[in-house]
Parts: structure tokens; C-alpha cells; sequence
């Protein structure tokens, strides 16, 4: 049963932890401050910051009585401490953890205390928005999870809530945490993922509600001395740190009696963990991939065969060729994760069953993840055949002309024998700009061509377009058309110069270059200048209404 709270105690303690992050604790401090549900409590907890949050903490605090200002002696190097010693102190017989670049929605507290309210619950988790830096883009995560208003009696009852591992966007019964001296282990780092699985297990009961309940500020791309730890996956002490959780949440769940569960949480870390490391393999040297294995293949050895085979096969294709050291194939194969891009050769043994790469595996482990023939490559419909086009030289030209060298991999031999028709094709706004090229055989399954590709071309929006895109390659057979990835040098020195467009009434920034992560795509990035970036563009973006169309048309002819 809930424990009942003394008079003149808060509903709930939201705890904000921050290390010097003194530009966005006032965000996120406010958040909490215009909570529809008023009586709560506001911990602020100061990793031992060194830069102005203490000031910045202090101030908050003189604002409102709610809000209690708590630094650390030291800094702890992680987030399980600064909670921990807040959670020490917290009055609220509910608890709320809040990171100091995130924010609550207004309606956070009031709708997970009600699911607390409504019956005797160990904790209750809402939907978690993610927000991009860098485009405003706004997603849910794990949105199948949250999807609708549940009530469950152990993790058993969904396993797949195993992926959901933060610690945020949740509300945990204080007599709940304190029952099982359930606290976040301090020392590691992904103490989040430890935690949840813990209070998972532990859950008799939990509510799950579909309303947004945090607002989580991602930067993807972000330089990597200023990324989170969770985007910090080119250090190597960051792959042993989650390799290190994983062992400890495994610990857990055979010494609580959650053995069963070993296969579903093998599963996440195959489809979620992994996957993370694996889109950026295609980026790092033959000694970051030697080591990268020496940590994982351990692991890995420790999993469930079922975990395994849960994976779509390309996931398993790369986890195999890692597992059996054959590194460069490995960032081959991860430039094709979630793509559907073609291998370079497809191998095929006595029986007619078709391998990835250039050889027959040896082991029957290694036969069985590497055996594609169930993909049908050779006969599926065109629009669904797998291609592989790589650019193998770009030369420079005027402006941001290129010439590209293209090779296209067609290892299942679905293109018919000689000359191949193709266009690149690329959309910076409604209208597509497309350039035709040949591609002409060099060997069975390999086809060679050269195209001139101009983004001073494109027809751009009156209103100018800022941001990236993607060439493609479109391939066409008996009416169907194939369209595939452009996979360019993973490096190569940007191209960028200013482009008159309009006759010089909306000037852009044009830049050619490499994706720097992911599949490594060509990309090309638009920027507004002059009076496009600064007139046209936010006139019709603030009102974009059919008069200040027409009235931009005639700003555009004027200056023509």
C-alpha cells in the first residue's frame, strides 16, 4: 500500500541533476516550475559542476521555495551519484528524475501521479518525446510500447519493455525503492539500463500511459568532446562500459530468478546496443575494429542462439563477420544496415544456397547467419532487388560541379547483359533534378559509368530550401523502377561555393560532401544567402499564405 504523507510534505520530488550545463538548467528547472500539479518538490543536484551552474542553481532557488540546491563534495563522473544523494533527501512519497538538457511536459507530474492515484502501483512511465537539435524533428520513443493505457503485473507479462531503459519519464513509489534498496549503481556508466532492469524485476505491478510525460533534447551529430555518453561511441572505454552493464544486468536476472527473461534481454541488446556501435563501423580503422572486437566478441560468444534469431539478417550478417574477425567485410556490410543494400558478391555452395561476400563460410554457425538465399535476391520483383553503387572518384569542376565515377554491384545478376540506363536523382524541395548516365559492363554483376552532377541545376522553392540531401541512383527494367543508396568516399575534402539561383535572387551556400556517418552517403547541403536567408525565406515561412506567395514572386522578379 502507498505509505501516506505528512502534512505539508510535496506529492512528489522531482529531482534536476546537472554538471555544467548552467545555459539549460533554467529550462528545465522551469519545466518543473509550471507543473499543473503545484505541490511538488524541486531538487537540483550539482555533480560538483565548475563552471557558473552553482550561481545559475542559486538564483533558481531564491525564485521559489519549492526548489533545494544540493552539490556534491566531488564530481562522481556519471549521474547514479548526484541522484542517489537527492534521492537522500527527497520529502515526495513519489520520485521523478529530470536531466538538466531535458524538459517535463506541463502535464508530466499531474498524469503519473493520477495512475499512482488510482491504484497501488511500484511505478508508473509515460511516452518519452525525443526532439532533434539540430532539425526540431520531434518522434516518440519506443512508441509500440506506449501506444496505450495498461496496467501489468510483472515485466513477464511484456518482456519487449526491457528496450525501454530509461530511468526518466517515469514515477517510482519512495516506499517501492526503499522496499528493495533499489538505487542507481554509482561508478559506471549506462546506470540507467541496470536500474531499469532491476525495477523491472522487482515491479509487481506497473501503469504504462500513452500521454508525453518528458521531452528528451537529442544532438546526434554533436562534436564529440560535447557529446552525451551515449553518443560517445568512437571511445572504446565507452563500448566496455556498456558491455560491462550488460554483465551485471545478467548477474541480476539469474540471482532474482529472471533467468527466463535471458533470451528477450539478449534480444534488446543485440537490436538496440549493438546496432548503435554497428552504423558507425563503416567509419573506423582496422585497429578501432580490432579492438572494438576484442571487447565484444566475448560477450557475444555468452547470448542466446534465440536472441540471434530474432535479428533481420543483415544485422546478423555483420555480428557474424565480426564474431569471425573478417573486418573489412564488416564495414562493407554495415554501410547496408536498414538500406537494403547489396553485398559486393554473393557466393553460392553445391546445394544452390546463396552466401554473402566472396567464399563459402567454413562453420556451420558462421553458414547459417551468412546464408541469404531466403531473401530471394534473384527472383524477388525489381523494385525490390538489392543494388550496390559506390562512387569511386569525384572530380571537381566549376562551382559545385562534380564528376562522379559510379560502380554498381548487381551480385544477384538481375540487370541483363550489356549497357544499363540510369539516372542520379536528387529533390531539394517538390521538384526532382535528374541526370541520366550510362553504366556499362566490366564483368558479370559489376557495372561502370561516369555522370556530371551540377546542384546548380536544381530547380529550388521561391522561397530558397535549407538543408540536406541524399543523391540516388534509379535503375529501370520492363516498367519498374529500382532506386538505391549513392555510397560515396567515406572522406573526401567538402566542396562548397555560392550559387546564383534565380539569376542571383536567391543565392545558396552549396556544399558537396561526405554524410561522416551512417551508411556514408554523397550529400549535398543547401544554405540560404542574402536576401534569400534573409527576407524571402522567413517572410513565407512565418505566413505562408497564397498573398505572400504571389507577393514573394514579385520581390523575386524585381531582383531578377
Amino acid at each position: 500500500m502507498s505509505t501516506p504523507k505528512a502534512p505539508g510534505t510535496p506529492d512528489v520530488t522531482v529531482t534536476v541533476i546537472v554538471y555544467n550545463d548552467a545555459e539549460r538548467l533554467p529550462r528545465a528547472v522551469e519545466s518543473v516550475r509550471r507543473q499543473t500539479h503545484r505541490n511538488l518538490e524541486i531538487v537540483i543536484s550539482d555533480d560538483h559542476s565548475t563552471d557558473d551552474t552553482p550561481r545559475v542553481a542559486r538564483a533558481l532557488a531564491d525564485l521559489d521555495p519549492r526548489i533545494r540546491y544540493l552539490r556534491l563534495p566531488r564530481n562522481s563522473g556519471g549521474c547514479s551519484a548526484p541522484r542517489n544523494r537527492a534521492l537522500d533527501i527527497a520529502r515526495g512519497p513519489y520520485l521523478m528524475f529530470l536531466d538538466s538538457d531535458d524538459e517535463l511536459p506541463p502535464e508530466a507530474v499531474a498524469s503519473l501521479l493520477a495512475a499512482h492515484r488510482e491504484r497501488d502501483i511500484d511505478f508508473a512511465m509515460g511516452a518519452v518525446r525525443r526532439i532533434r537539435v539540430d532539425t526540431g524533428r520531434r518522434s516518440t520513443w519506443m512508441p509500440h510500447l506506449v501506444r496505450e493505457r495498461r496496467t501489468l503485473d510483472g515485466i513477464e507479462a511484456d518482456p519487449r519493455l526491457l528496450f525501454e531503459h530509461l530511468s526518466t519519464g517515469k514515477m517510482y513509489a519512495r516506499a517501492f525503492l526503499d522496499r528493495h534498496g533499489l538505487r542507481f549503481p554509482e561508478g559506471i556508466h549506462y546506470e540507467d539500463q541496470l536500474f531499469s532492469a532491476q525495477a523491472y524485476c522487482l515491479a509487481k505491478t506497473f501503469t504504462i500511459i500513452p500521454e508525453p510525460v518528458y521531452l528528451w533534447y537529442i544532438a546526434p551529430y554533436v562534436a564529440s568532446h560535447a557529446a552525451s555518453i551515449s553518443n560517445q561511441r568512437h571511445k572504446l572505454t565507452n563500448v566496455r562500459d556498456r558491455v560491462h552493464v550488460q554483465r551485471l544486468i545478467d548477474a541480476f536476472l539469474t540471482e532474482s530468478g529472471h533467468e527466463a527473461l535471458r533470451e528477450d534481454k539478449d534480444h534488446k541488446f543485440l537490436k538496440h546496443d549493438f546496432r548503435m556501435y554497428a552504423g558507425d563501423l563503416p567509419h573506423r580503422d582496422e585497429e578501432w575494429l580490432a579492438a572494438f572486437a576484442d571487447l565484444v566478441n566475448p560477450y557475444l560468444e555468452t547470448l542466446s542462439p534465440g536472441a540471434y534469431a530474432r535479428l533481420p539478417r543483415a544485422e546478423r550478417v555483420v555480428l557474424r563477420l565480426l564474431r569471425d574477425r573478417r573486418l573489412a567485410d564488416v564495414r562493407l556490410a554495415a554501410r547496408g544496415l536498414g538500406h537494403d543494400v547489396a553485398p559486393r558478391r554473393l557466393t553460392t555452395d553445391a546445394d544452390g544456397r546463396a552466401y554473402w561476400g566472396d567464399r563459402v563460410p567454413d562453420s556451420p554457425g558462421a553458414r547459417g547467419d551468412l546464408d541469404l538465399t531466403d531473401l530471394e535476391l534473384d527472383t524477388r520483383p525489381f523494385f525490390g532487388a538489392q543494388f550496390r553503387h559506390e562512387i569511386t572518384d569525384i572530380t571537381r569542376g566549376p562551382g559545385v560541379r562534380v564528376e562522379l565515377a559510379v560502380r554498381t554491384y548487381d551480385p544477384a545478376l538481375r540487370l541483363p547483359v550489356g549497357p544499363q540506363r540510369a539516372v542520379l536523382v536528387i529533390a531539394p524541395g517538390r521538384r526532382r533534378l535528374t541526370v541520366p548516365f550510362r553504366l556499362s559492363p566490366v564483368r558479370p554483376g559489376v557495372f561502370e559509368g561516369r555522370v556530371r552532377f551540377d546542384p546548380a541545376a536544381a530547380s529550388l522553392p521561391l522561397t530558397g530550401f535549407c538543408g540536406v540531401r541524399h543523391p540516388l541512383v534509379r535503375l529501370t527494367q520492363r516498367g519498374q523502377d529500382n532506386t538505391g543508396l549513392l555510397l560515396a568516399p567515406l572522406a573526401f575534402a567538402p566542396l562548397s561555393a555560392r550559387v546564383p539561383y534565380r539569376s542571383g535572387a536567391a543565392p545558396h551556400r552549396v556544399t558537396i560532401e561526405p554524410e561522416g556517418h551512417g551508411p556514408g552517403r554523397l550529400q549535398v547541403r543547401w544554405e540560404p544567402a542574402g536576401v534569400t536567408a534573409g527576407v524571402l525565406r522567413p517572410v513565407a515561412l512565418r505566413v505562408a499564405g497564397p498573398r505572400v506567395r504571389r507577393a514573394a514572386r514579385l520581390v523575386a522578379s524585381a531582383l531578377r
